[in-house]
């Protein structure tokens, strides 16, 4: 229910005053049973006015003081409680029963059918009392100091005393069957346990802050073509690949020698061929089939065995010491350019 429909009363540090009720046209059965059964004196109760009249003297006294709820508190912060072995007796001497404490301040039949209780000034008295004697000292025992530790223990405190005196328990209207005599009562069908766990709710735990998050440095990702041995942390680039041994002979030159292929720098470079046995007969302009009747006669006068002989002895030119140019090859032979052309034309089909 918004705050605006409680009365001036219900607001936080506000005095008791005389609670605001409000009933519908048709009052319920169970109610005029109650009020009936709590006033020793016979009132008249015939109408919705008489019922309101009636339930508000009720409320109204000074000993119509409900009680919601018990709580067992130690009596001693955790340190000075004592030790014993019969549990009986550590609860005896220990622990203490606050019974909470409240005033009837609204009752609304109408829209939401409910019944809103404030606490009464001892009950928040003995509250605070628990909270800042006790309480707060096993909080401030049971955390790791920190330099903001005593002022956020003194702000809880006063956010406690505020939480405290404004605190309304709302529940179902029905909880006034437990009305008693002088208007005292207490809350039945369990609705106890939920104002327990209510008033319990405004005791808020000492929370230390949290961890400061250190930046760790993590190492860059290793691209997918490092994959090298070497970690990412060496001082310097990597040594270079080991080089196999080689031999000495195998090692070339940066600028070789030119080898100059002629009859007149090198004498001897023709001296192995067996140029002695090579007899070349005097090659033909060109090609022409001459006129015979024998189909065979041609190919005797061709391939002759002194041509075929020539043809085993004559080197290739894949054969020759390189670089050496043709023409300088053909000189060794004593050929010039045109005994190059009319000896290459023949027999160029043939190689």
């Amino acid at each position: 229910m918004p705050s605006v429909l409680l009365p001036s009363s219900a607001a936080a540090f506000a005095p008791r005053a005389s609670p605001n009720v409000v009933l519908s046209r048709k009052v319920e059965p169970w109610l005029t049973a109650t009020l009936k059964r709590v006033n020793r004196v016979k009132r008249p109760l015939n109408n919705v006015t008489q019922h309101t009249r009636c339930l508000t003297e009720t409320l109204s006294g000074t000993k119509a003081i409900w009680t919601l709820c018990s709580i067992m508190f130690p009596k001693a912060p955790d340190a000075d409680l004592r030790r014993d072995d019969n549990p009986l007796v550590e609860a005896l001497f220990n622990y203490q029963m606050i019974h909470v404490q409240a005033y009837v301040v609204h009752v609304d039949m109408v829209s939401r059918n409910e019944v809103a209780f404030k606490l009464t000034p001892e009950t928040i008295e003995a509250l605070v009392d628990f909270h800042k004697d006790i309480y707060s000292v096993d909080a401030i025992a049971s955390t790791w100091d920190w330099p903001e530790k005593d002022s956020q223990m003194k702000k809880l405190q006063e956010e406690f005393v505020q939480a405290a005196n404004r605190f309304i328990y709302r529940t179902s209207a029905q909880a006034l069957e437990g009305l008693e005599d002088d208007g005292a009562g207490e809350l039945l069908e369990a609705r106890s346990d939920e104002a327990k766990a209510m008033i319990l709710s405004l005791f808020v735990p000492l929370l230390p802050p949290p961890p400061r998050v250190v930046d760790v440095l993590r190492p860059p990702p290793l691209l997918p073509s490092a994959t090298g041995p070497d970690p990412w942390w060496s001082a310097g680039p990597p040594p270079p690949p080991p080089v196999a041994p080689m031999e000495s002979w195998k090692i070339l030159p940066s600028s070789p020698n030119v080898v100059v292929c002629t009859t007149e720098a090198n004498p001897n470079l023709w001296a192995g061929l067996p140029l002695s046995e090579m007899q070349l007969p005097s090659p033909t302009p060109s090609y022409s089939q001459p006129y015979t009747t024998s189909p065979y006669s041609t190919a005797e006068q061709y391939y002759s065995t002194v041509t075929t002989a020539a043809l085993v002895a004559l080197p290739l030119p894949s054969m020759l010491i390189q670089p050496c140019s043709t023409a300088a090859s053909l000189t060794g032979f004593g050929w010039g350019d045109r005994g190059y052309q009319d000896f290459a034309l023949p027999y160029g089909t043939i190689m």
